[in-house]
């Protein structure tokens, strides 16, 4: 049995709090109804069922392959197996490239079990964000290394640590939370721009590869196993230190998370 008290029912109320409050929260990966059990079993707040799916389920070398009938499947799987951590899901490549389209598959998602969506992009989602706000439908907003642009910015680079590139971000953060954003999240962006842009915003921050600072952290679950063929920086495995196997390499995860020993320097951007 896990030795963490499993979620229950986490909101996008209680992640609000834990920011005012300056806790932290702790987000995985997840793809399948029995890692969502053992995931929401070990506190992780929230679950993301990601387009990662692509690369570390399907073997591409991007999330661009992956499509919307893929996403309903994986987020139907994770529902019936989650415990009580929010769930939120990828909107994939160019399923959101019109008003109708956007509308639509977002509501195939909720319909699926998501309790909101991700897409990626800067100031141009912002009136995609306030319409799906209008609709009742939470929104987090994906900035920095945004993997379905990886063509566009040369592959899988550190963003943001030019002056102008910084400051950009974060007004576009600042717009995107205007426009009705409930979370922003981080990608391999320096510590210090993820800082500046968490102490900015009243919404909750959550970072992968932004450093320790922001207000959750997300990782892959099969880089917290360390099972993926790729270790970036930010990465840790925390399953080879576990002496209870998978749970207790979620359970050490999340703990440290919430008690701010991970990320530690060593995995974070300058």
């Amino acid at each position: 049995m896990s030795s963490q008290t499993q979620v229950k029912n986490i909101t996008l109320t209680a992640l609000q709090r834990i920011k005012r409050e300056g806790g932290k929260f702790s987000c995985l990966t997840a793809y399948d109804a029995c890692f969502a059990r053992i995931l929401s079993a070990a506190g992780v707040e929230v679950l993301l069922v990601g387009d990662s799916l692509g690369m570390v389920l399907q073997g591409h070398d991007s999330t661009l392959p992956v499509t919307m009938d893929d996403m309903i499947y994986h987020v139907g799987c994770v529902k019936r197996g989650n415990l009580g951590s929010l769930i939120m899901a990828d909107l994939p490549f160019m399923s959101y490239a019109s008003e109708s389209q956007t509308l639509e598959n977002a509501a195939a998602l909720m319909r699926a079990g998501a309790h909101m969506v991700k897409l990626e992009g800067g100031a141009w989602i912002a009136n995609t964000t306030r319409l799906l706000a209008e609709r009742g439908i939470p929104v987090c907003a994906h900035m920095g290394l945004t993997p379905q642009s990886v063509n566009r910015i040369g592959g899988f680079h550190v963003q943001g640590r030019d002056t102008d590139q910084a400051q950009l971000i974060l007004e576009e953060a600042s717009m995107l939370q205007e426009s009705g954003a409930n979370i922003l999240l981080l990608e391999c962006v320096p510590q210090s721009l993820a800082k500046t842009i968490t102490d900015a915003l009243k919404i909750p921050v959550v970072g992968i590869g932004a450093g320790p600072d922001t207000t959750g952290q997300i990782m892959v679950l099969h880089d917290v196993l360390g099972i993926s063929p790729i270790t970036p920086k930010f990465v840790k495995n925390f399953l080879q230190d576990s002496d209870n196997g998978i749970p207790g390499a979620i359970e050490a995860y999340v703990k440290a998370v919430r008690s701010k020993t991970f990320p530690a320097q060593e995995h974070s951007f300058n």
